[in-house]
């Protein structure tokens, strides 16, 4: 297989992981999308199983990581430790599950292959061509139909049930009203990101523009931005449009004291990295968070880190670092994706890197200054309990737009729309 084959079946797999989640938030998708929902459900319990190096689970934990996967370890797992199985990803015994060594690249490869091994549907192959496009260039609702019927023979009148069905389900999302009607979704600043961002400066009014580059100067200089700066500089509504269509990505890092949303610019991680494959289960962006926390955060007595490099290049390297009982609290929610192992040693906790690959994209991005996707400076001093991707922080906010503030998003779309996207 050839490079260009290779990445266009990682991206492929990209976006039925990306399909996945959104389905897994509807009743009724699963039923229609059901090669999608297999491929993702099955990945997603992949690469949480599995390590660098091969390795073997007893069964408990293997529903313990169903479990903290979100898939139902009575009716789901079954199914999904076959499919695998019969792809020659995983071995089981009635005891033990041995899976072999994953990158998440190589996932995302083993993601396409499972869908297209699931007999999906037209419509399927049409959901995510179609997320793909709008990701790189807003697209008219009457251009994505014609699109559809040319490429995928989709009639006209099913074509608009299907661009519908897209939307309420969340592949893609939309603007406007009538044939002008705007699709899009998440990503679209994640790829030429200096040049998009230009034209949706370029189209604001002056007041914006200087609101928005004083934003940029600080965030810059920052890595990353409590939201409430956000609102402050740039002004509720505003700050809500630009979110909404990914100009900025917000994080979400949680603790027992509550949510503390953070923003970073999209260029800031993916500048290493392609931005819709290499971290697409958001277990880098995870990582980077929980270690920030432990540099700024932590104090020195539950085993605060001081030399990240240092840290970070032991446990890529297959070494152990601790005993800390910092430790044991903050790294929670590495532990549930299996990014790491904590292992209790006397009255602290030792942790190994079970994810090579995840350490040295992390590594790159606490080393660039930027901070990225943790934004975690002013969190306050209680263990790290959970964390929010961007995509997951977005939707939440697209929901609550108000009918200006939704407007306004299209005035965003508009400026980027340049021409046909298909």
């Amino acid at each position: 297989m050839n490079t260009n084959e290779r990445l266009e079946k990682e991206t492929t797999g990209a976006w039925i992981v990306h399909h996945g989640r959104k389905i897994s938030l509807d009743a009724t998708a699963a039923a229609e999308f059901s090669a999608i929902d297999e491929a993702a459900k099955a990945a997603t319990l992949l690469v949480r199983l599995g390590e660098s190096d091969e390795t073997t689970l007893t069964n408990d934990v293997v529903r313990a990581v169903a479990r903290s996967a979100g898939l139902n370890p009575r009716y789901e797992l079954e199914g999904l430790l076959t499919t695998l199985q019969r792809k020659r990803l995983i071995d089981r015994s009635t005891k033990e599950v041995a899976v072999l060594g994953i990158t998440t690249r190589g996932v995302l490869g083993q993601a396409a292959e499972l869908f297209e091994n699931a007999d999906p549907q037209v419509t399927e192959f049409a959901a995510i061509k179609l997320a793909e496009t709008v990701s790189r260039s807003p697209s008219t609702s009457s251009d994505a139909k014609e699109y559809l019927s040319d490429e995928f023979r989709i009639p006209t009148r099913e074509a608009a049930d299907f661009l519908t069905q897209s939307e309420q389900i969340g592949f893609v999302d939309a603007e406007g009203e009538g044939p002008e009607r705007l699709l899009f979704n998440g990503h679209l600043f994640k790829r030429d990101n200096v040049s998009k961002a230009a034209k949706v400066i370029s189209s604001l009014s002056s007041a914006d523009q200087n609101k928005i580059s004083e934003f940029d100067d600080l965030l810059k200089r920052s890595g990353c931005l409590p939201a409430s700066e956000g609102n402050k500089i740039l002004g509720h509504e505003l700050f809500k449009k630009l979110l909404a269509v990914s100009l900025y990505d917000t994080h979400v890092v949680s603790n027992e004291k509550g949510e503390n949303v953070f923003v970073t610019s999209p260029g800031a991680f993916h500048k290493f990295v392609d931005p819709l494959v290499d971290d697409t289960f958001d277990m880098a962006k995870a990582l980077v968070a929980a270690l920030y926390y432990g540099m700024t955060r932590s104090n020195y007595s539950r085993g605060q880190i001081h030399t990240i490099d240092a840290l970070l290049g032991k446990l890529i390297n297959g070494g152990t670092v601790g005993p800390a009982t910092a430790i044991g609290q903050d790294y929670r929610v590495l532990e549930e994706r299996r990014v790491v192992r904590i292992v209790r040693c006397g009255y602290g906790f030792t942790m190994r890197l079970l994810k090579t690959e995840v350490g040295q994209l992390a590594l790159q991005v606490l080393r660039s200054g930027d901070a990225s996707a943790a934004a975690v400076v002013t969190l306050p001093s209680a263990p790290m309990s959970a964390y929010g991707d961007p995509e997951s922080a977005r939707t939440r906010i697209r929901k609550t737009q108000s009918s200006r503030s939704k407007r306004q998003t299209l005035d965003v779309l508009s400026a980027l729309r340049s021409g046909r996207a298909f």
